[in-house]
């Protein structure tokens, strides 16, 4: 099977998983967005997957999404960066990234949000929380997220959309599924605190190994590379 029939096979697969998962909830697989993280694959891969119709993009480093945004300028992508981003690599970062999901500290959104008013852009963010609360992930603690959500009047220049999570490193399912019931409540606590400009709808959660179980606990966004990618990464390996 060639490189497109393969990528054409596994996203549809995937869209089906969602749409199953989502149905199993009682939702609208409209509500969830597939993010494709294509940091697996090189540049002629991600351009027949644009082919296919998958328009969201993900990048785990920011130095990658530079490369790509400007190697593949001329087709209808909309970039979101889904790992860490030092604060020194915002400028370059904000006029490649729509969305950015791994808002981890109120120094960085400080800093989008100034360079942001400075460059006339208004990316969409997400906070990252670390719901599991294992020292190795990102994000602010669960328990600073009501001090956070007070703050966030105080950043005109972004559009703040929801909260980002990963499963623990357990990865066990089952955890996994704690993790992303947690995200969603604290989400629904916090969302009656958000000033009027600030909208807690999306939640970015689940990936190749759990996308199912985050779609079913209440995922708007999920972010899926190697599922995706399955047997053409063992011919480019």
């Amino acid at each position: 099977m060639d490189i497109t029939s393969l990528l054409r096979k596994n996203l549809e697969s995937i869209q089906e998983k969602i749409r199953a998962a989502a149905e199993r909830a009682g939702r609208s697989p409209h509500e969830i967005r597939l993010i494709a993280v294509t940091k697996y694959v090189d540049v002629p891969v991600v351009r027949q997957l644009v082919e296919l119709g998958q328009r969201a993009l993900g990048e785990s480093r920011p130095q990658q999404l530079w490369q790509r945004h400007a190697l593949l300028g001329e087709l209808p992508i909309e970039w979101h960066l889904v790992g860490p981003l030092q604060r020194n690599k915002v400028r370059k970062t904000l006029p490649c990234a729509t969305w950015i999901h791994s808002v981890d500290s109120l120094a960085l959104l400080a800093d989008i949000n100034r360079i942001a008013g400075e460059l006339g852009l208004r990316p969409n963010l997400l906070l990252e929380v670390n719901v599991s609360r294992h020292p190795s992930k990102h994000g602010f603690p669960p328990q600073m997220m009501e001090e956070v959500i007070s703050q966030l009047e105080n950043f005109p220049d972004v559009a703040i959309c929801g909260l980002m999570a990963m499963a623990g490193v357990e990865g066990d399912l089952e955890g996994a599924r704690r993790d992303f019931r947690a995200l969603r409540q604290l989400r629904d606590q916090l969302a009656p605190l958000a000033p009027p400009r600030v909208s807690l709808r999306e939640l970015s959660m689940g990936m190749s190994g759990d996308f199912e179980i985050a779609i079913e606990e209440g995922a708007t966004m999920v972010r899926i590379g190697s599922a995706l990618f399955e047997g053409i990464l063992k011919e480019h390996s």
